[in-house]
């Protein structure tokens, strides 16, 4: 099976070998085998191609389309004005901490640079900056401060599990490796298994976690 970076290797040289793409205008991401492409294109037809050129390559799960159309006569937005806009939106953002992140605009890509202490901070950046009218992608170079500790993330799941549905986490196993947790045993329900997600991704140092806890029959 293709790695995530694979993936993102393969689709990026598909979309560099298609001549009726500009591919210095689309951004790639892969996550667990999705593959993201965000950015501003000249037509609907070219945005239609870089999809089909994502999905024609081996091992990719689904296509998350987040390209937007920019038709010439469309105004151009000014770097500086991008980059005041996604600053303004970074301070209304409550997961987004103050102060935290870098914003480099250039010919309408932003860069994100920066440490930041949990893995559901530089999303919600990554995913505010790429909302933003006139970006045509996002370059993510924000770091995470910590490596989760799996006893760490074992207690807060165990903990949000007996807060929110009152029974115990006994079940439930947590690997850490780097900046990503794997969470595997049983629970009796999908609501159960959705809090120790939830939980896991909101502990110190996690950037990805992998769930293959299993639901009791």
């Amino acid at each position: 099976m293709k790695s995530d970076a694979q993936l993102q290797r393969d689709v990026i040289a598909e979309l560099e070998a298609d001549p009726l793409i500009d591919h210095t205008q689309i951004g790639v991401s892969v996550t667990d085998g999705v593959v993201t492409l965000n950015g501003l294109v000249r037509s609907y037809a070219e945005k239609m191609a870089a999809e089909k050129d994502a999905r024609r390559i081996s091992g990719v799960q689904a296509i998350a389309e987040e390209i937007k159309v920019r038709f010439p006569s469309d105004p151009k937005t000014s770097d500086s004005e991008i980059a005041k806009r996604i600053v303004d939106v970074f301070g209304w953002n409550v997961l987004i901490p103050n102060g935290k992140i870098d914003v480099k605009v250039e010919n309408g890509w932003v860069t994100l640079s920066g440490v930041v202490d949990y893995g559901y901070q530089h999303d919600a950046a990554k995913k505010a900056a790429g909302q933003i009218s006139g970006v045509m992608g996002v370059s993510d170079l924000i770091e995470l401060r910590l490596t989760p500790v799996a006893s760490t993330v074992r207690d807060r799941v165990k903990s949000a599990i007996r807060r929110q549905a009152d029974r115990d986490a006994d079940t439930i196993f947590v690997a850490t490796e780097g900046g990503t947790v794997t969470l595997s045993g049983r629970v009796s329900g999908w609501a159960e298994r959705r809090i120790a997600e939830q939980a896991a991704l909101g502990s110190p140092g996690v950037s990805k976690v992998i769930d293959r806890i299993a639901i009791a029959a």
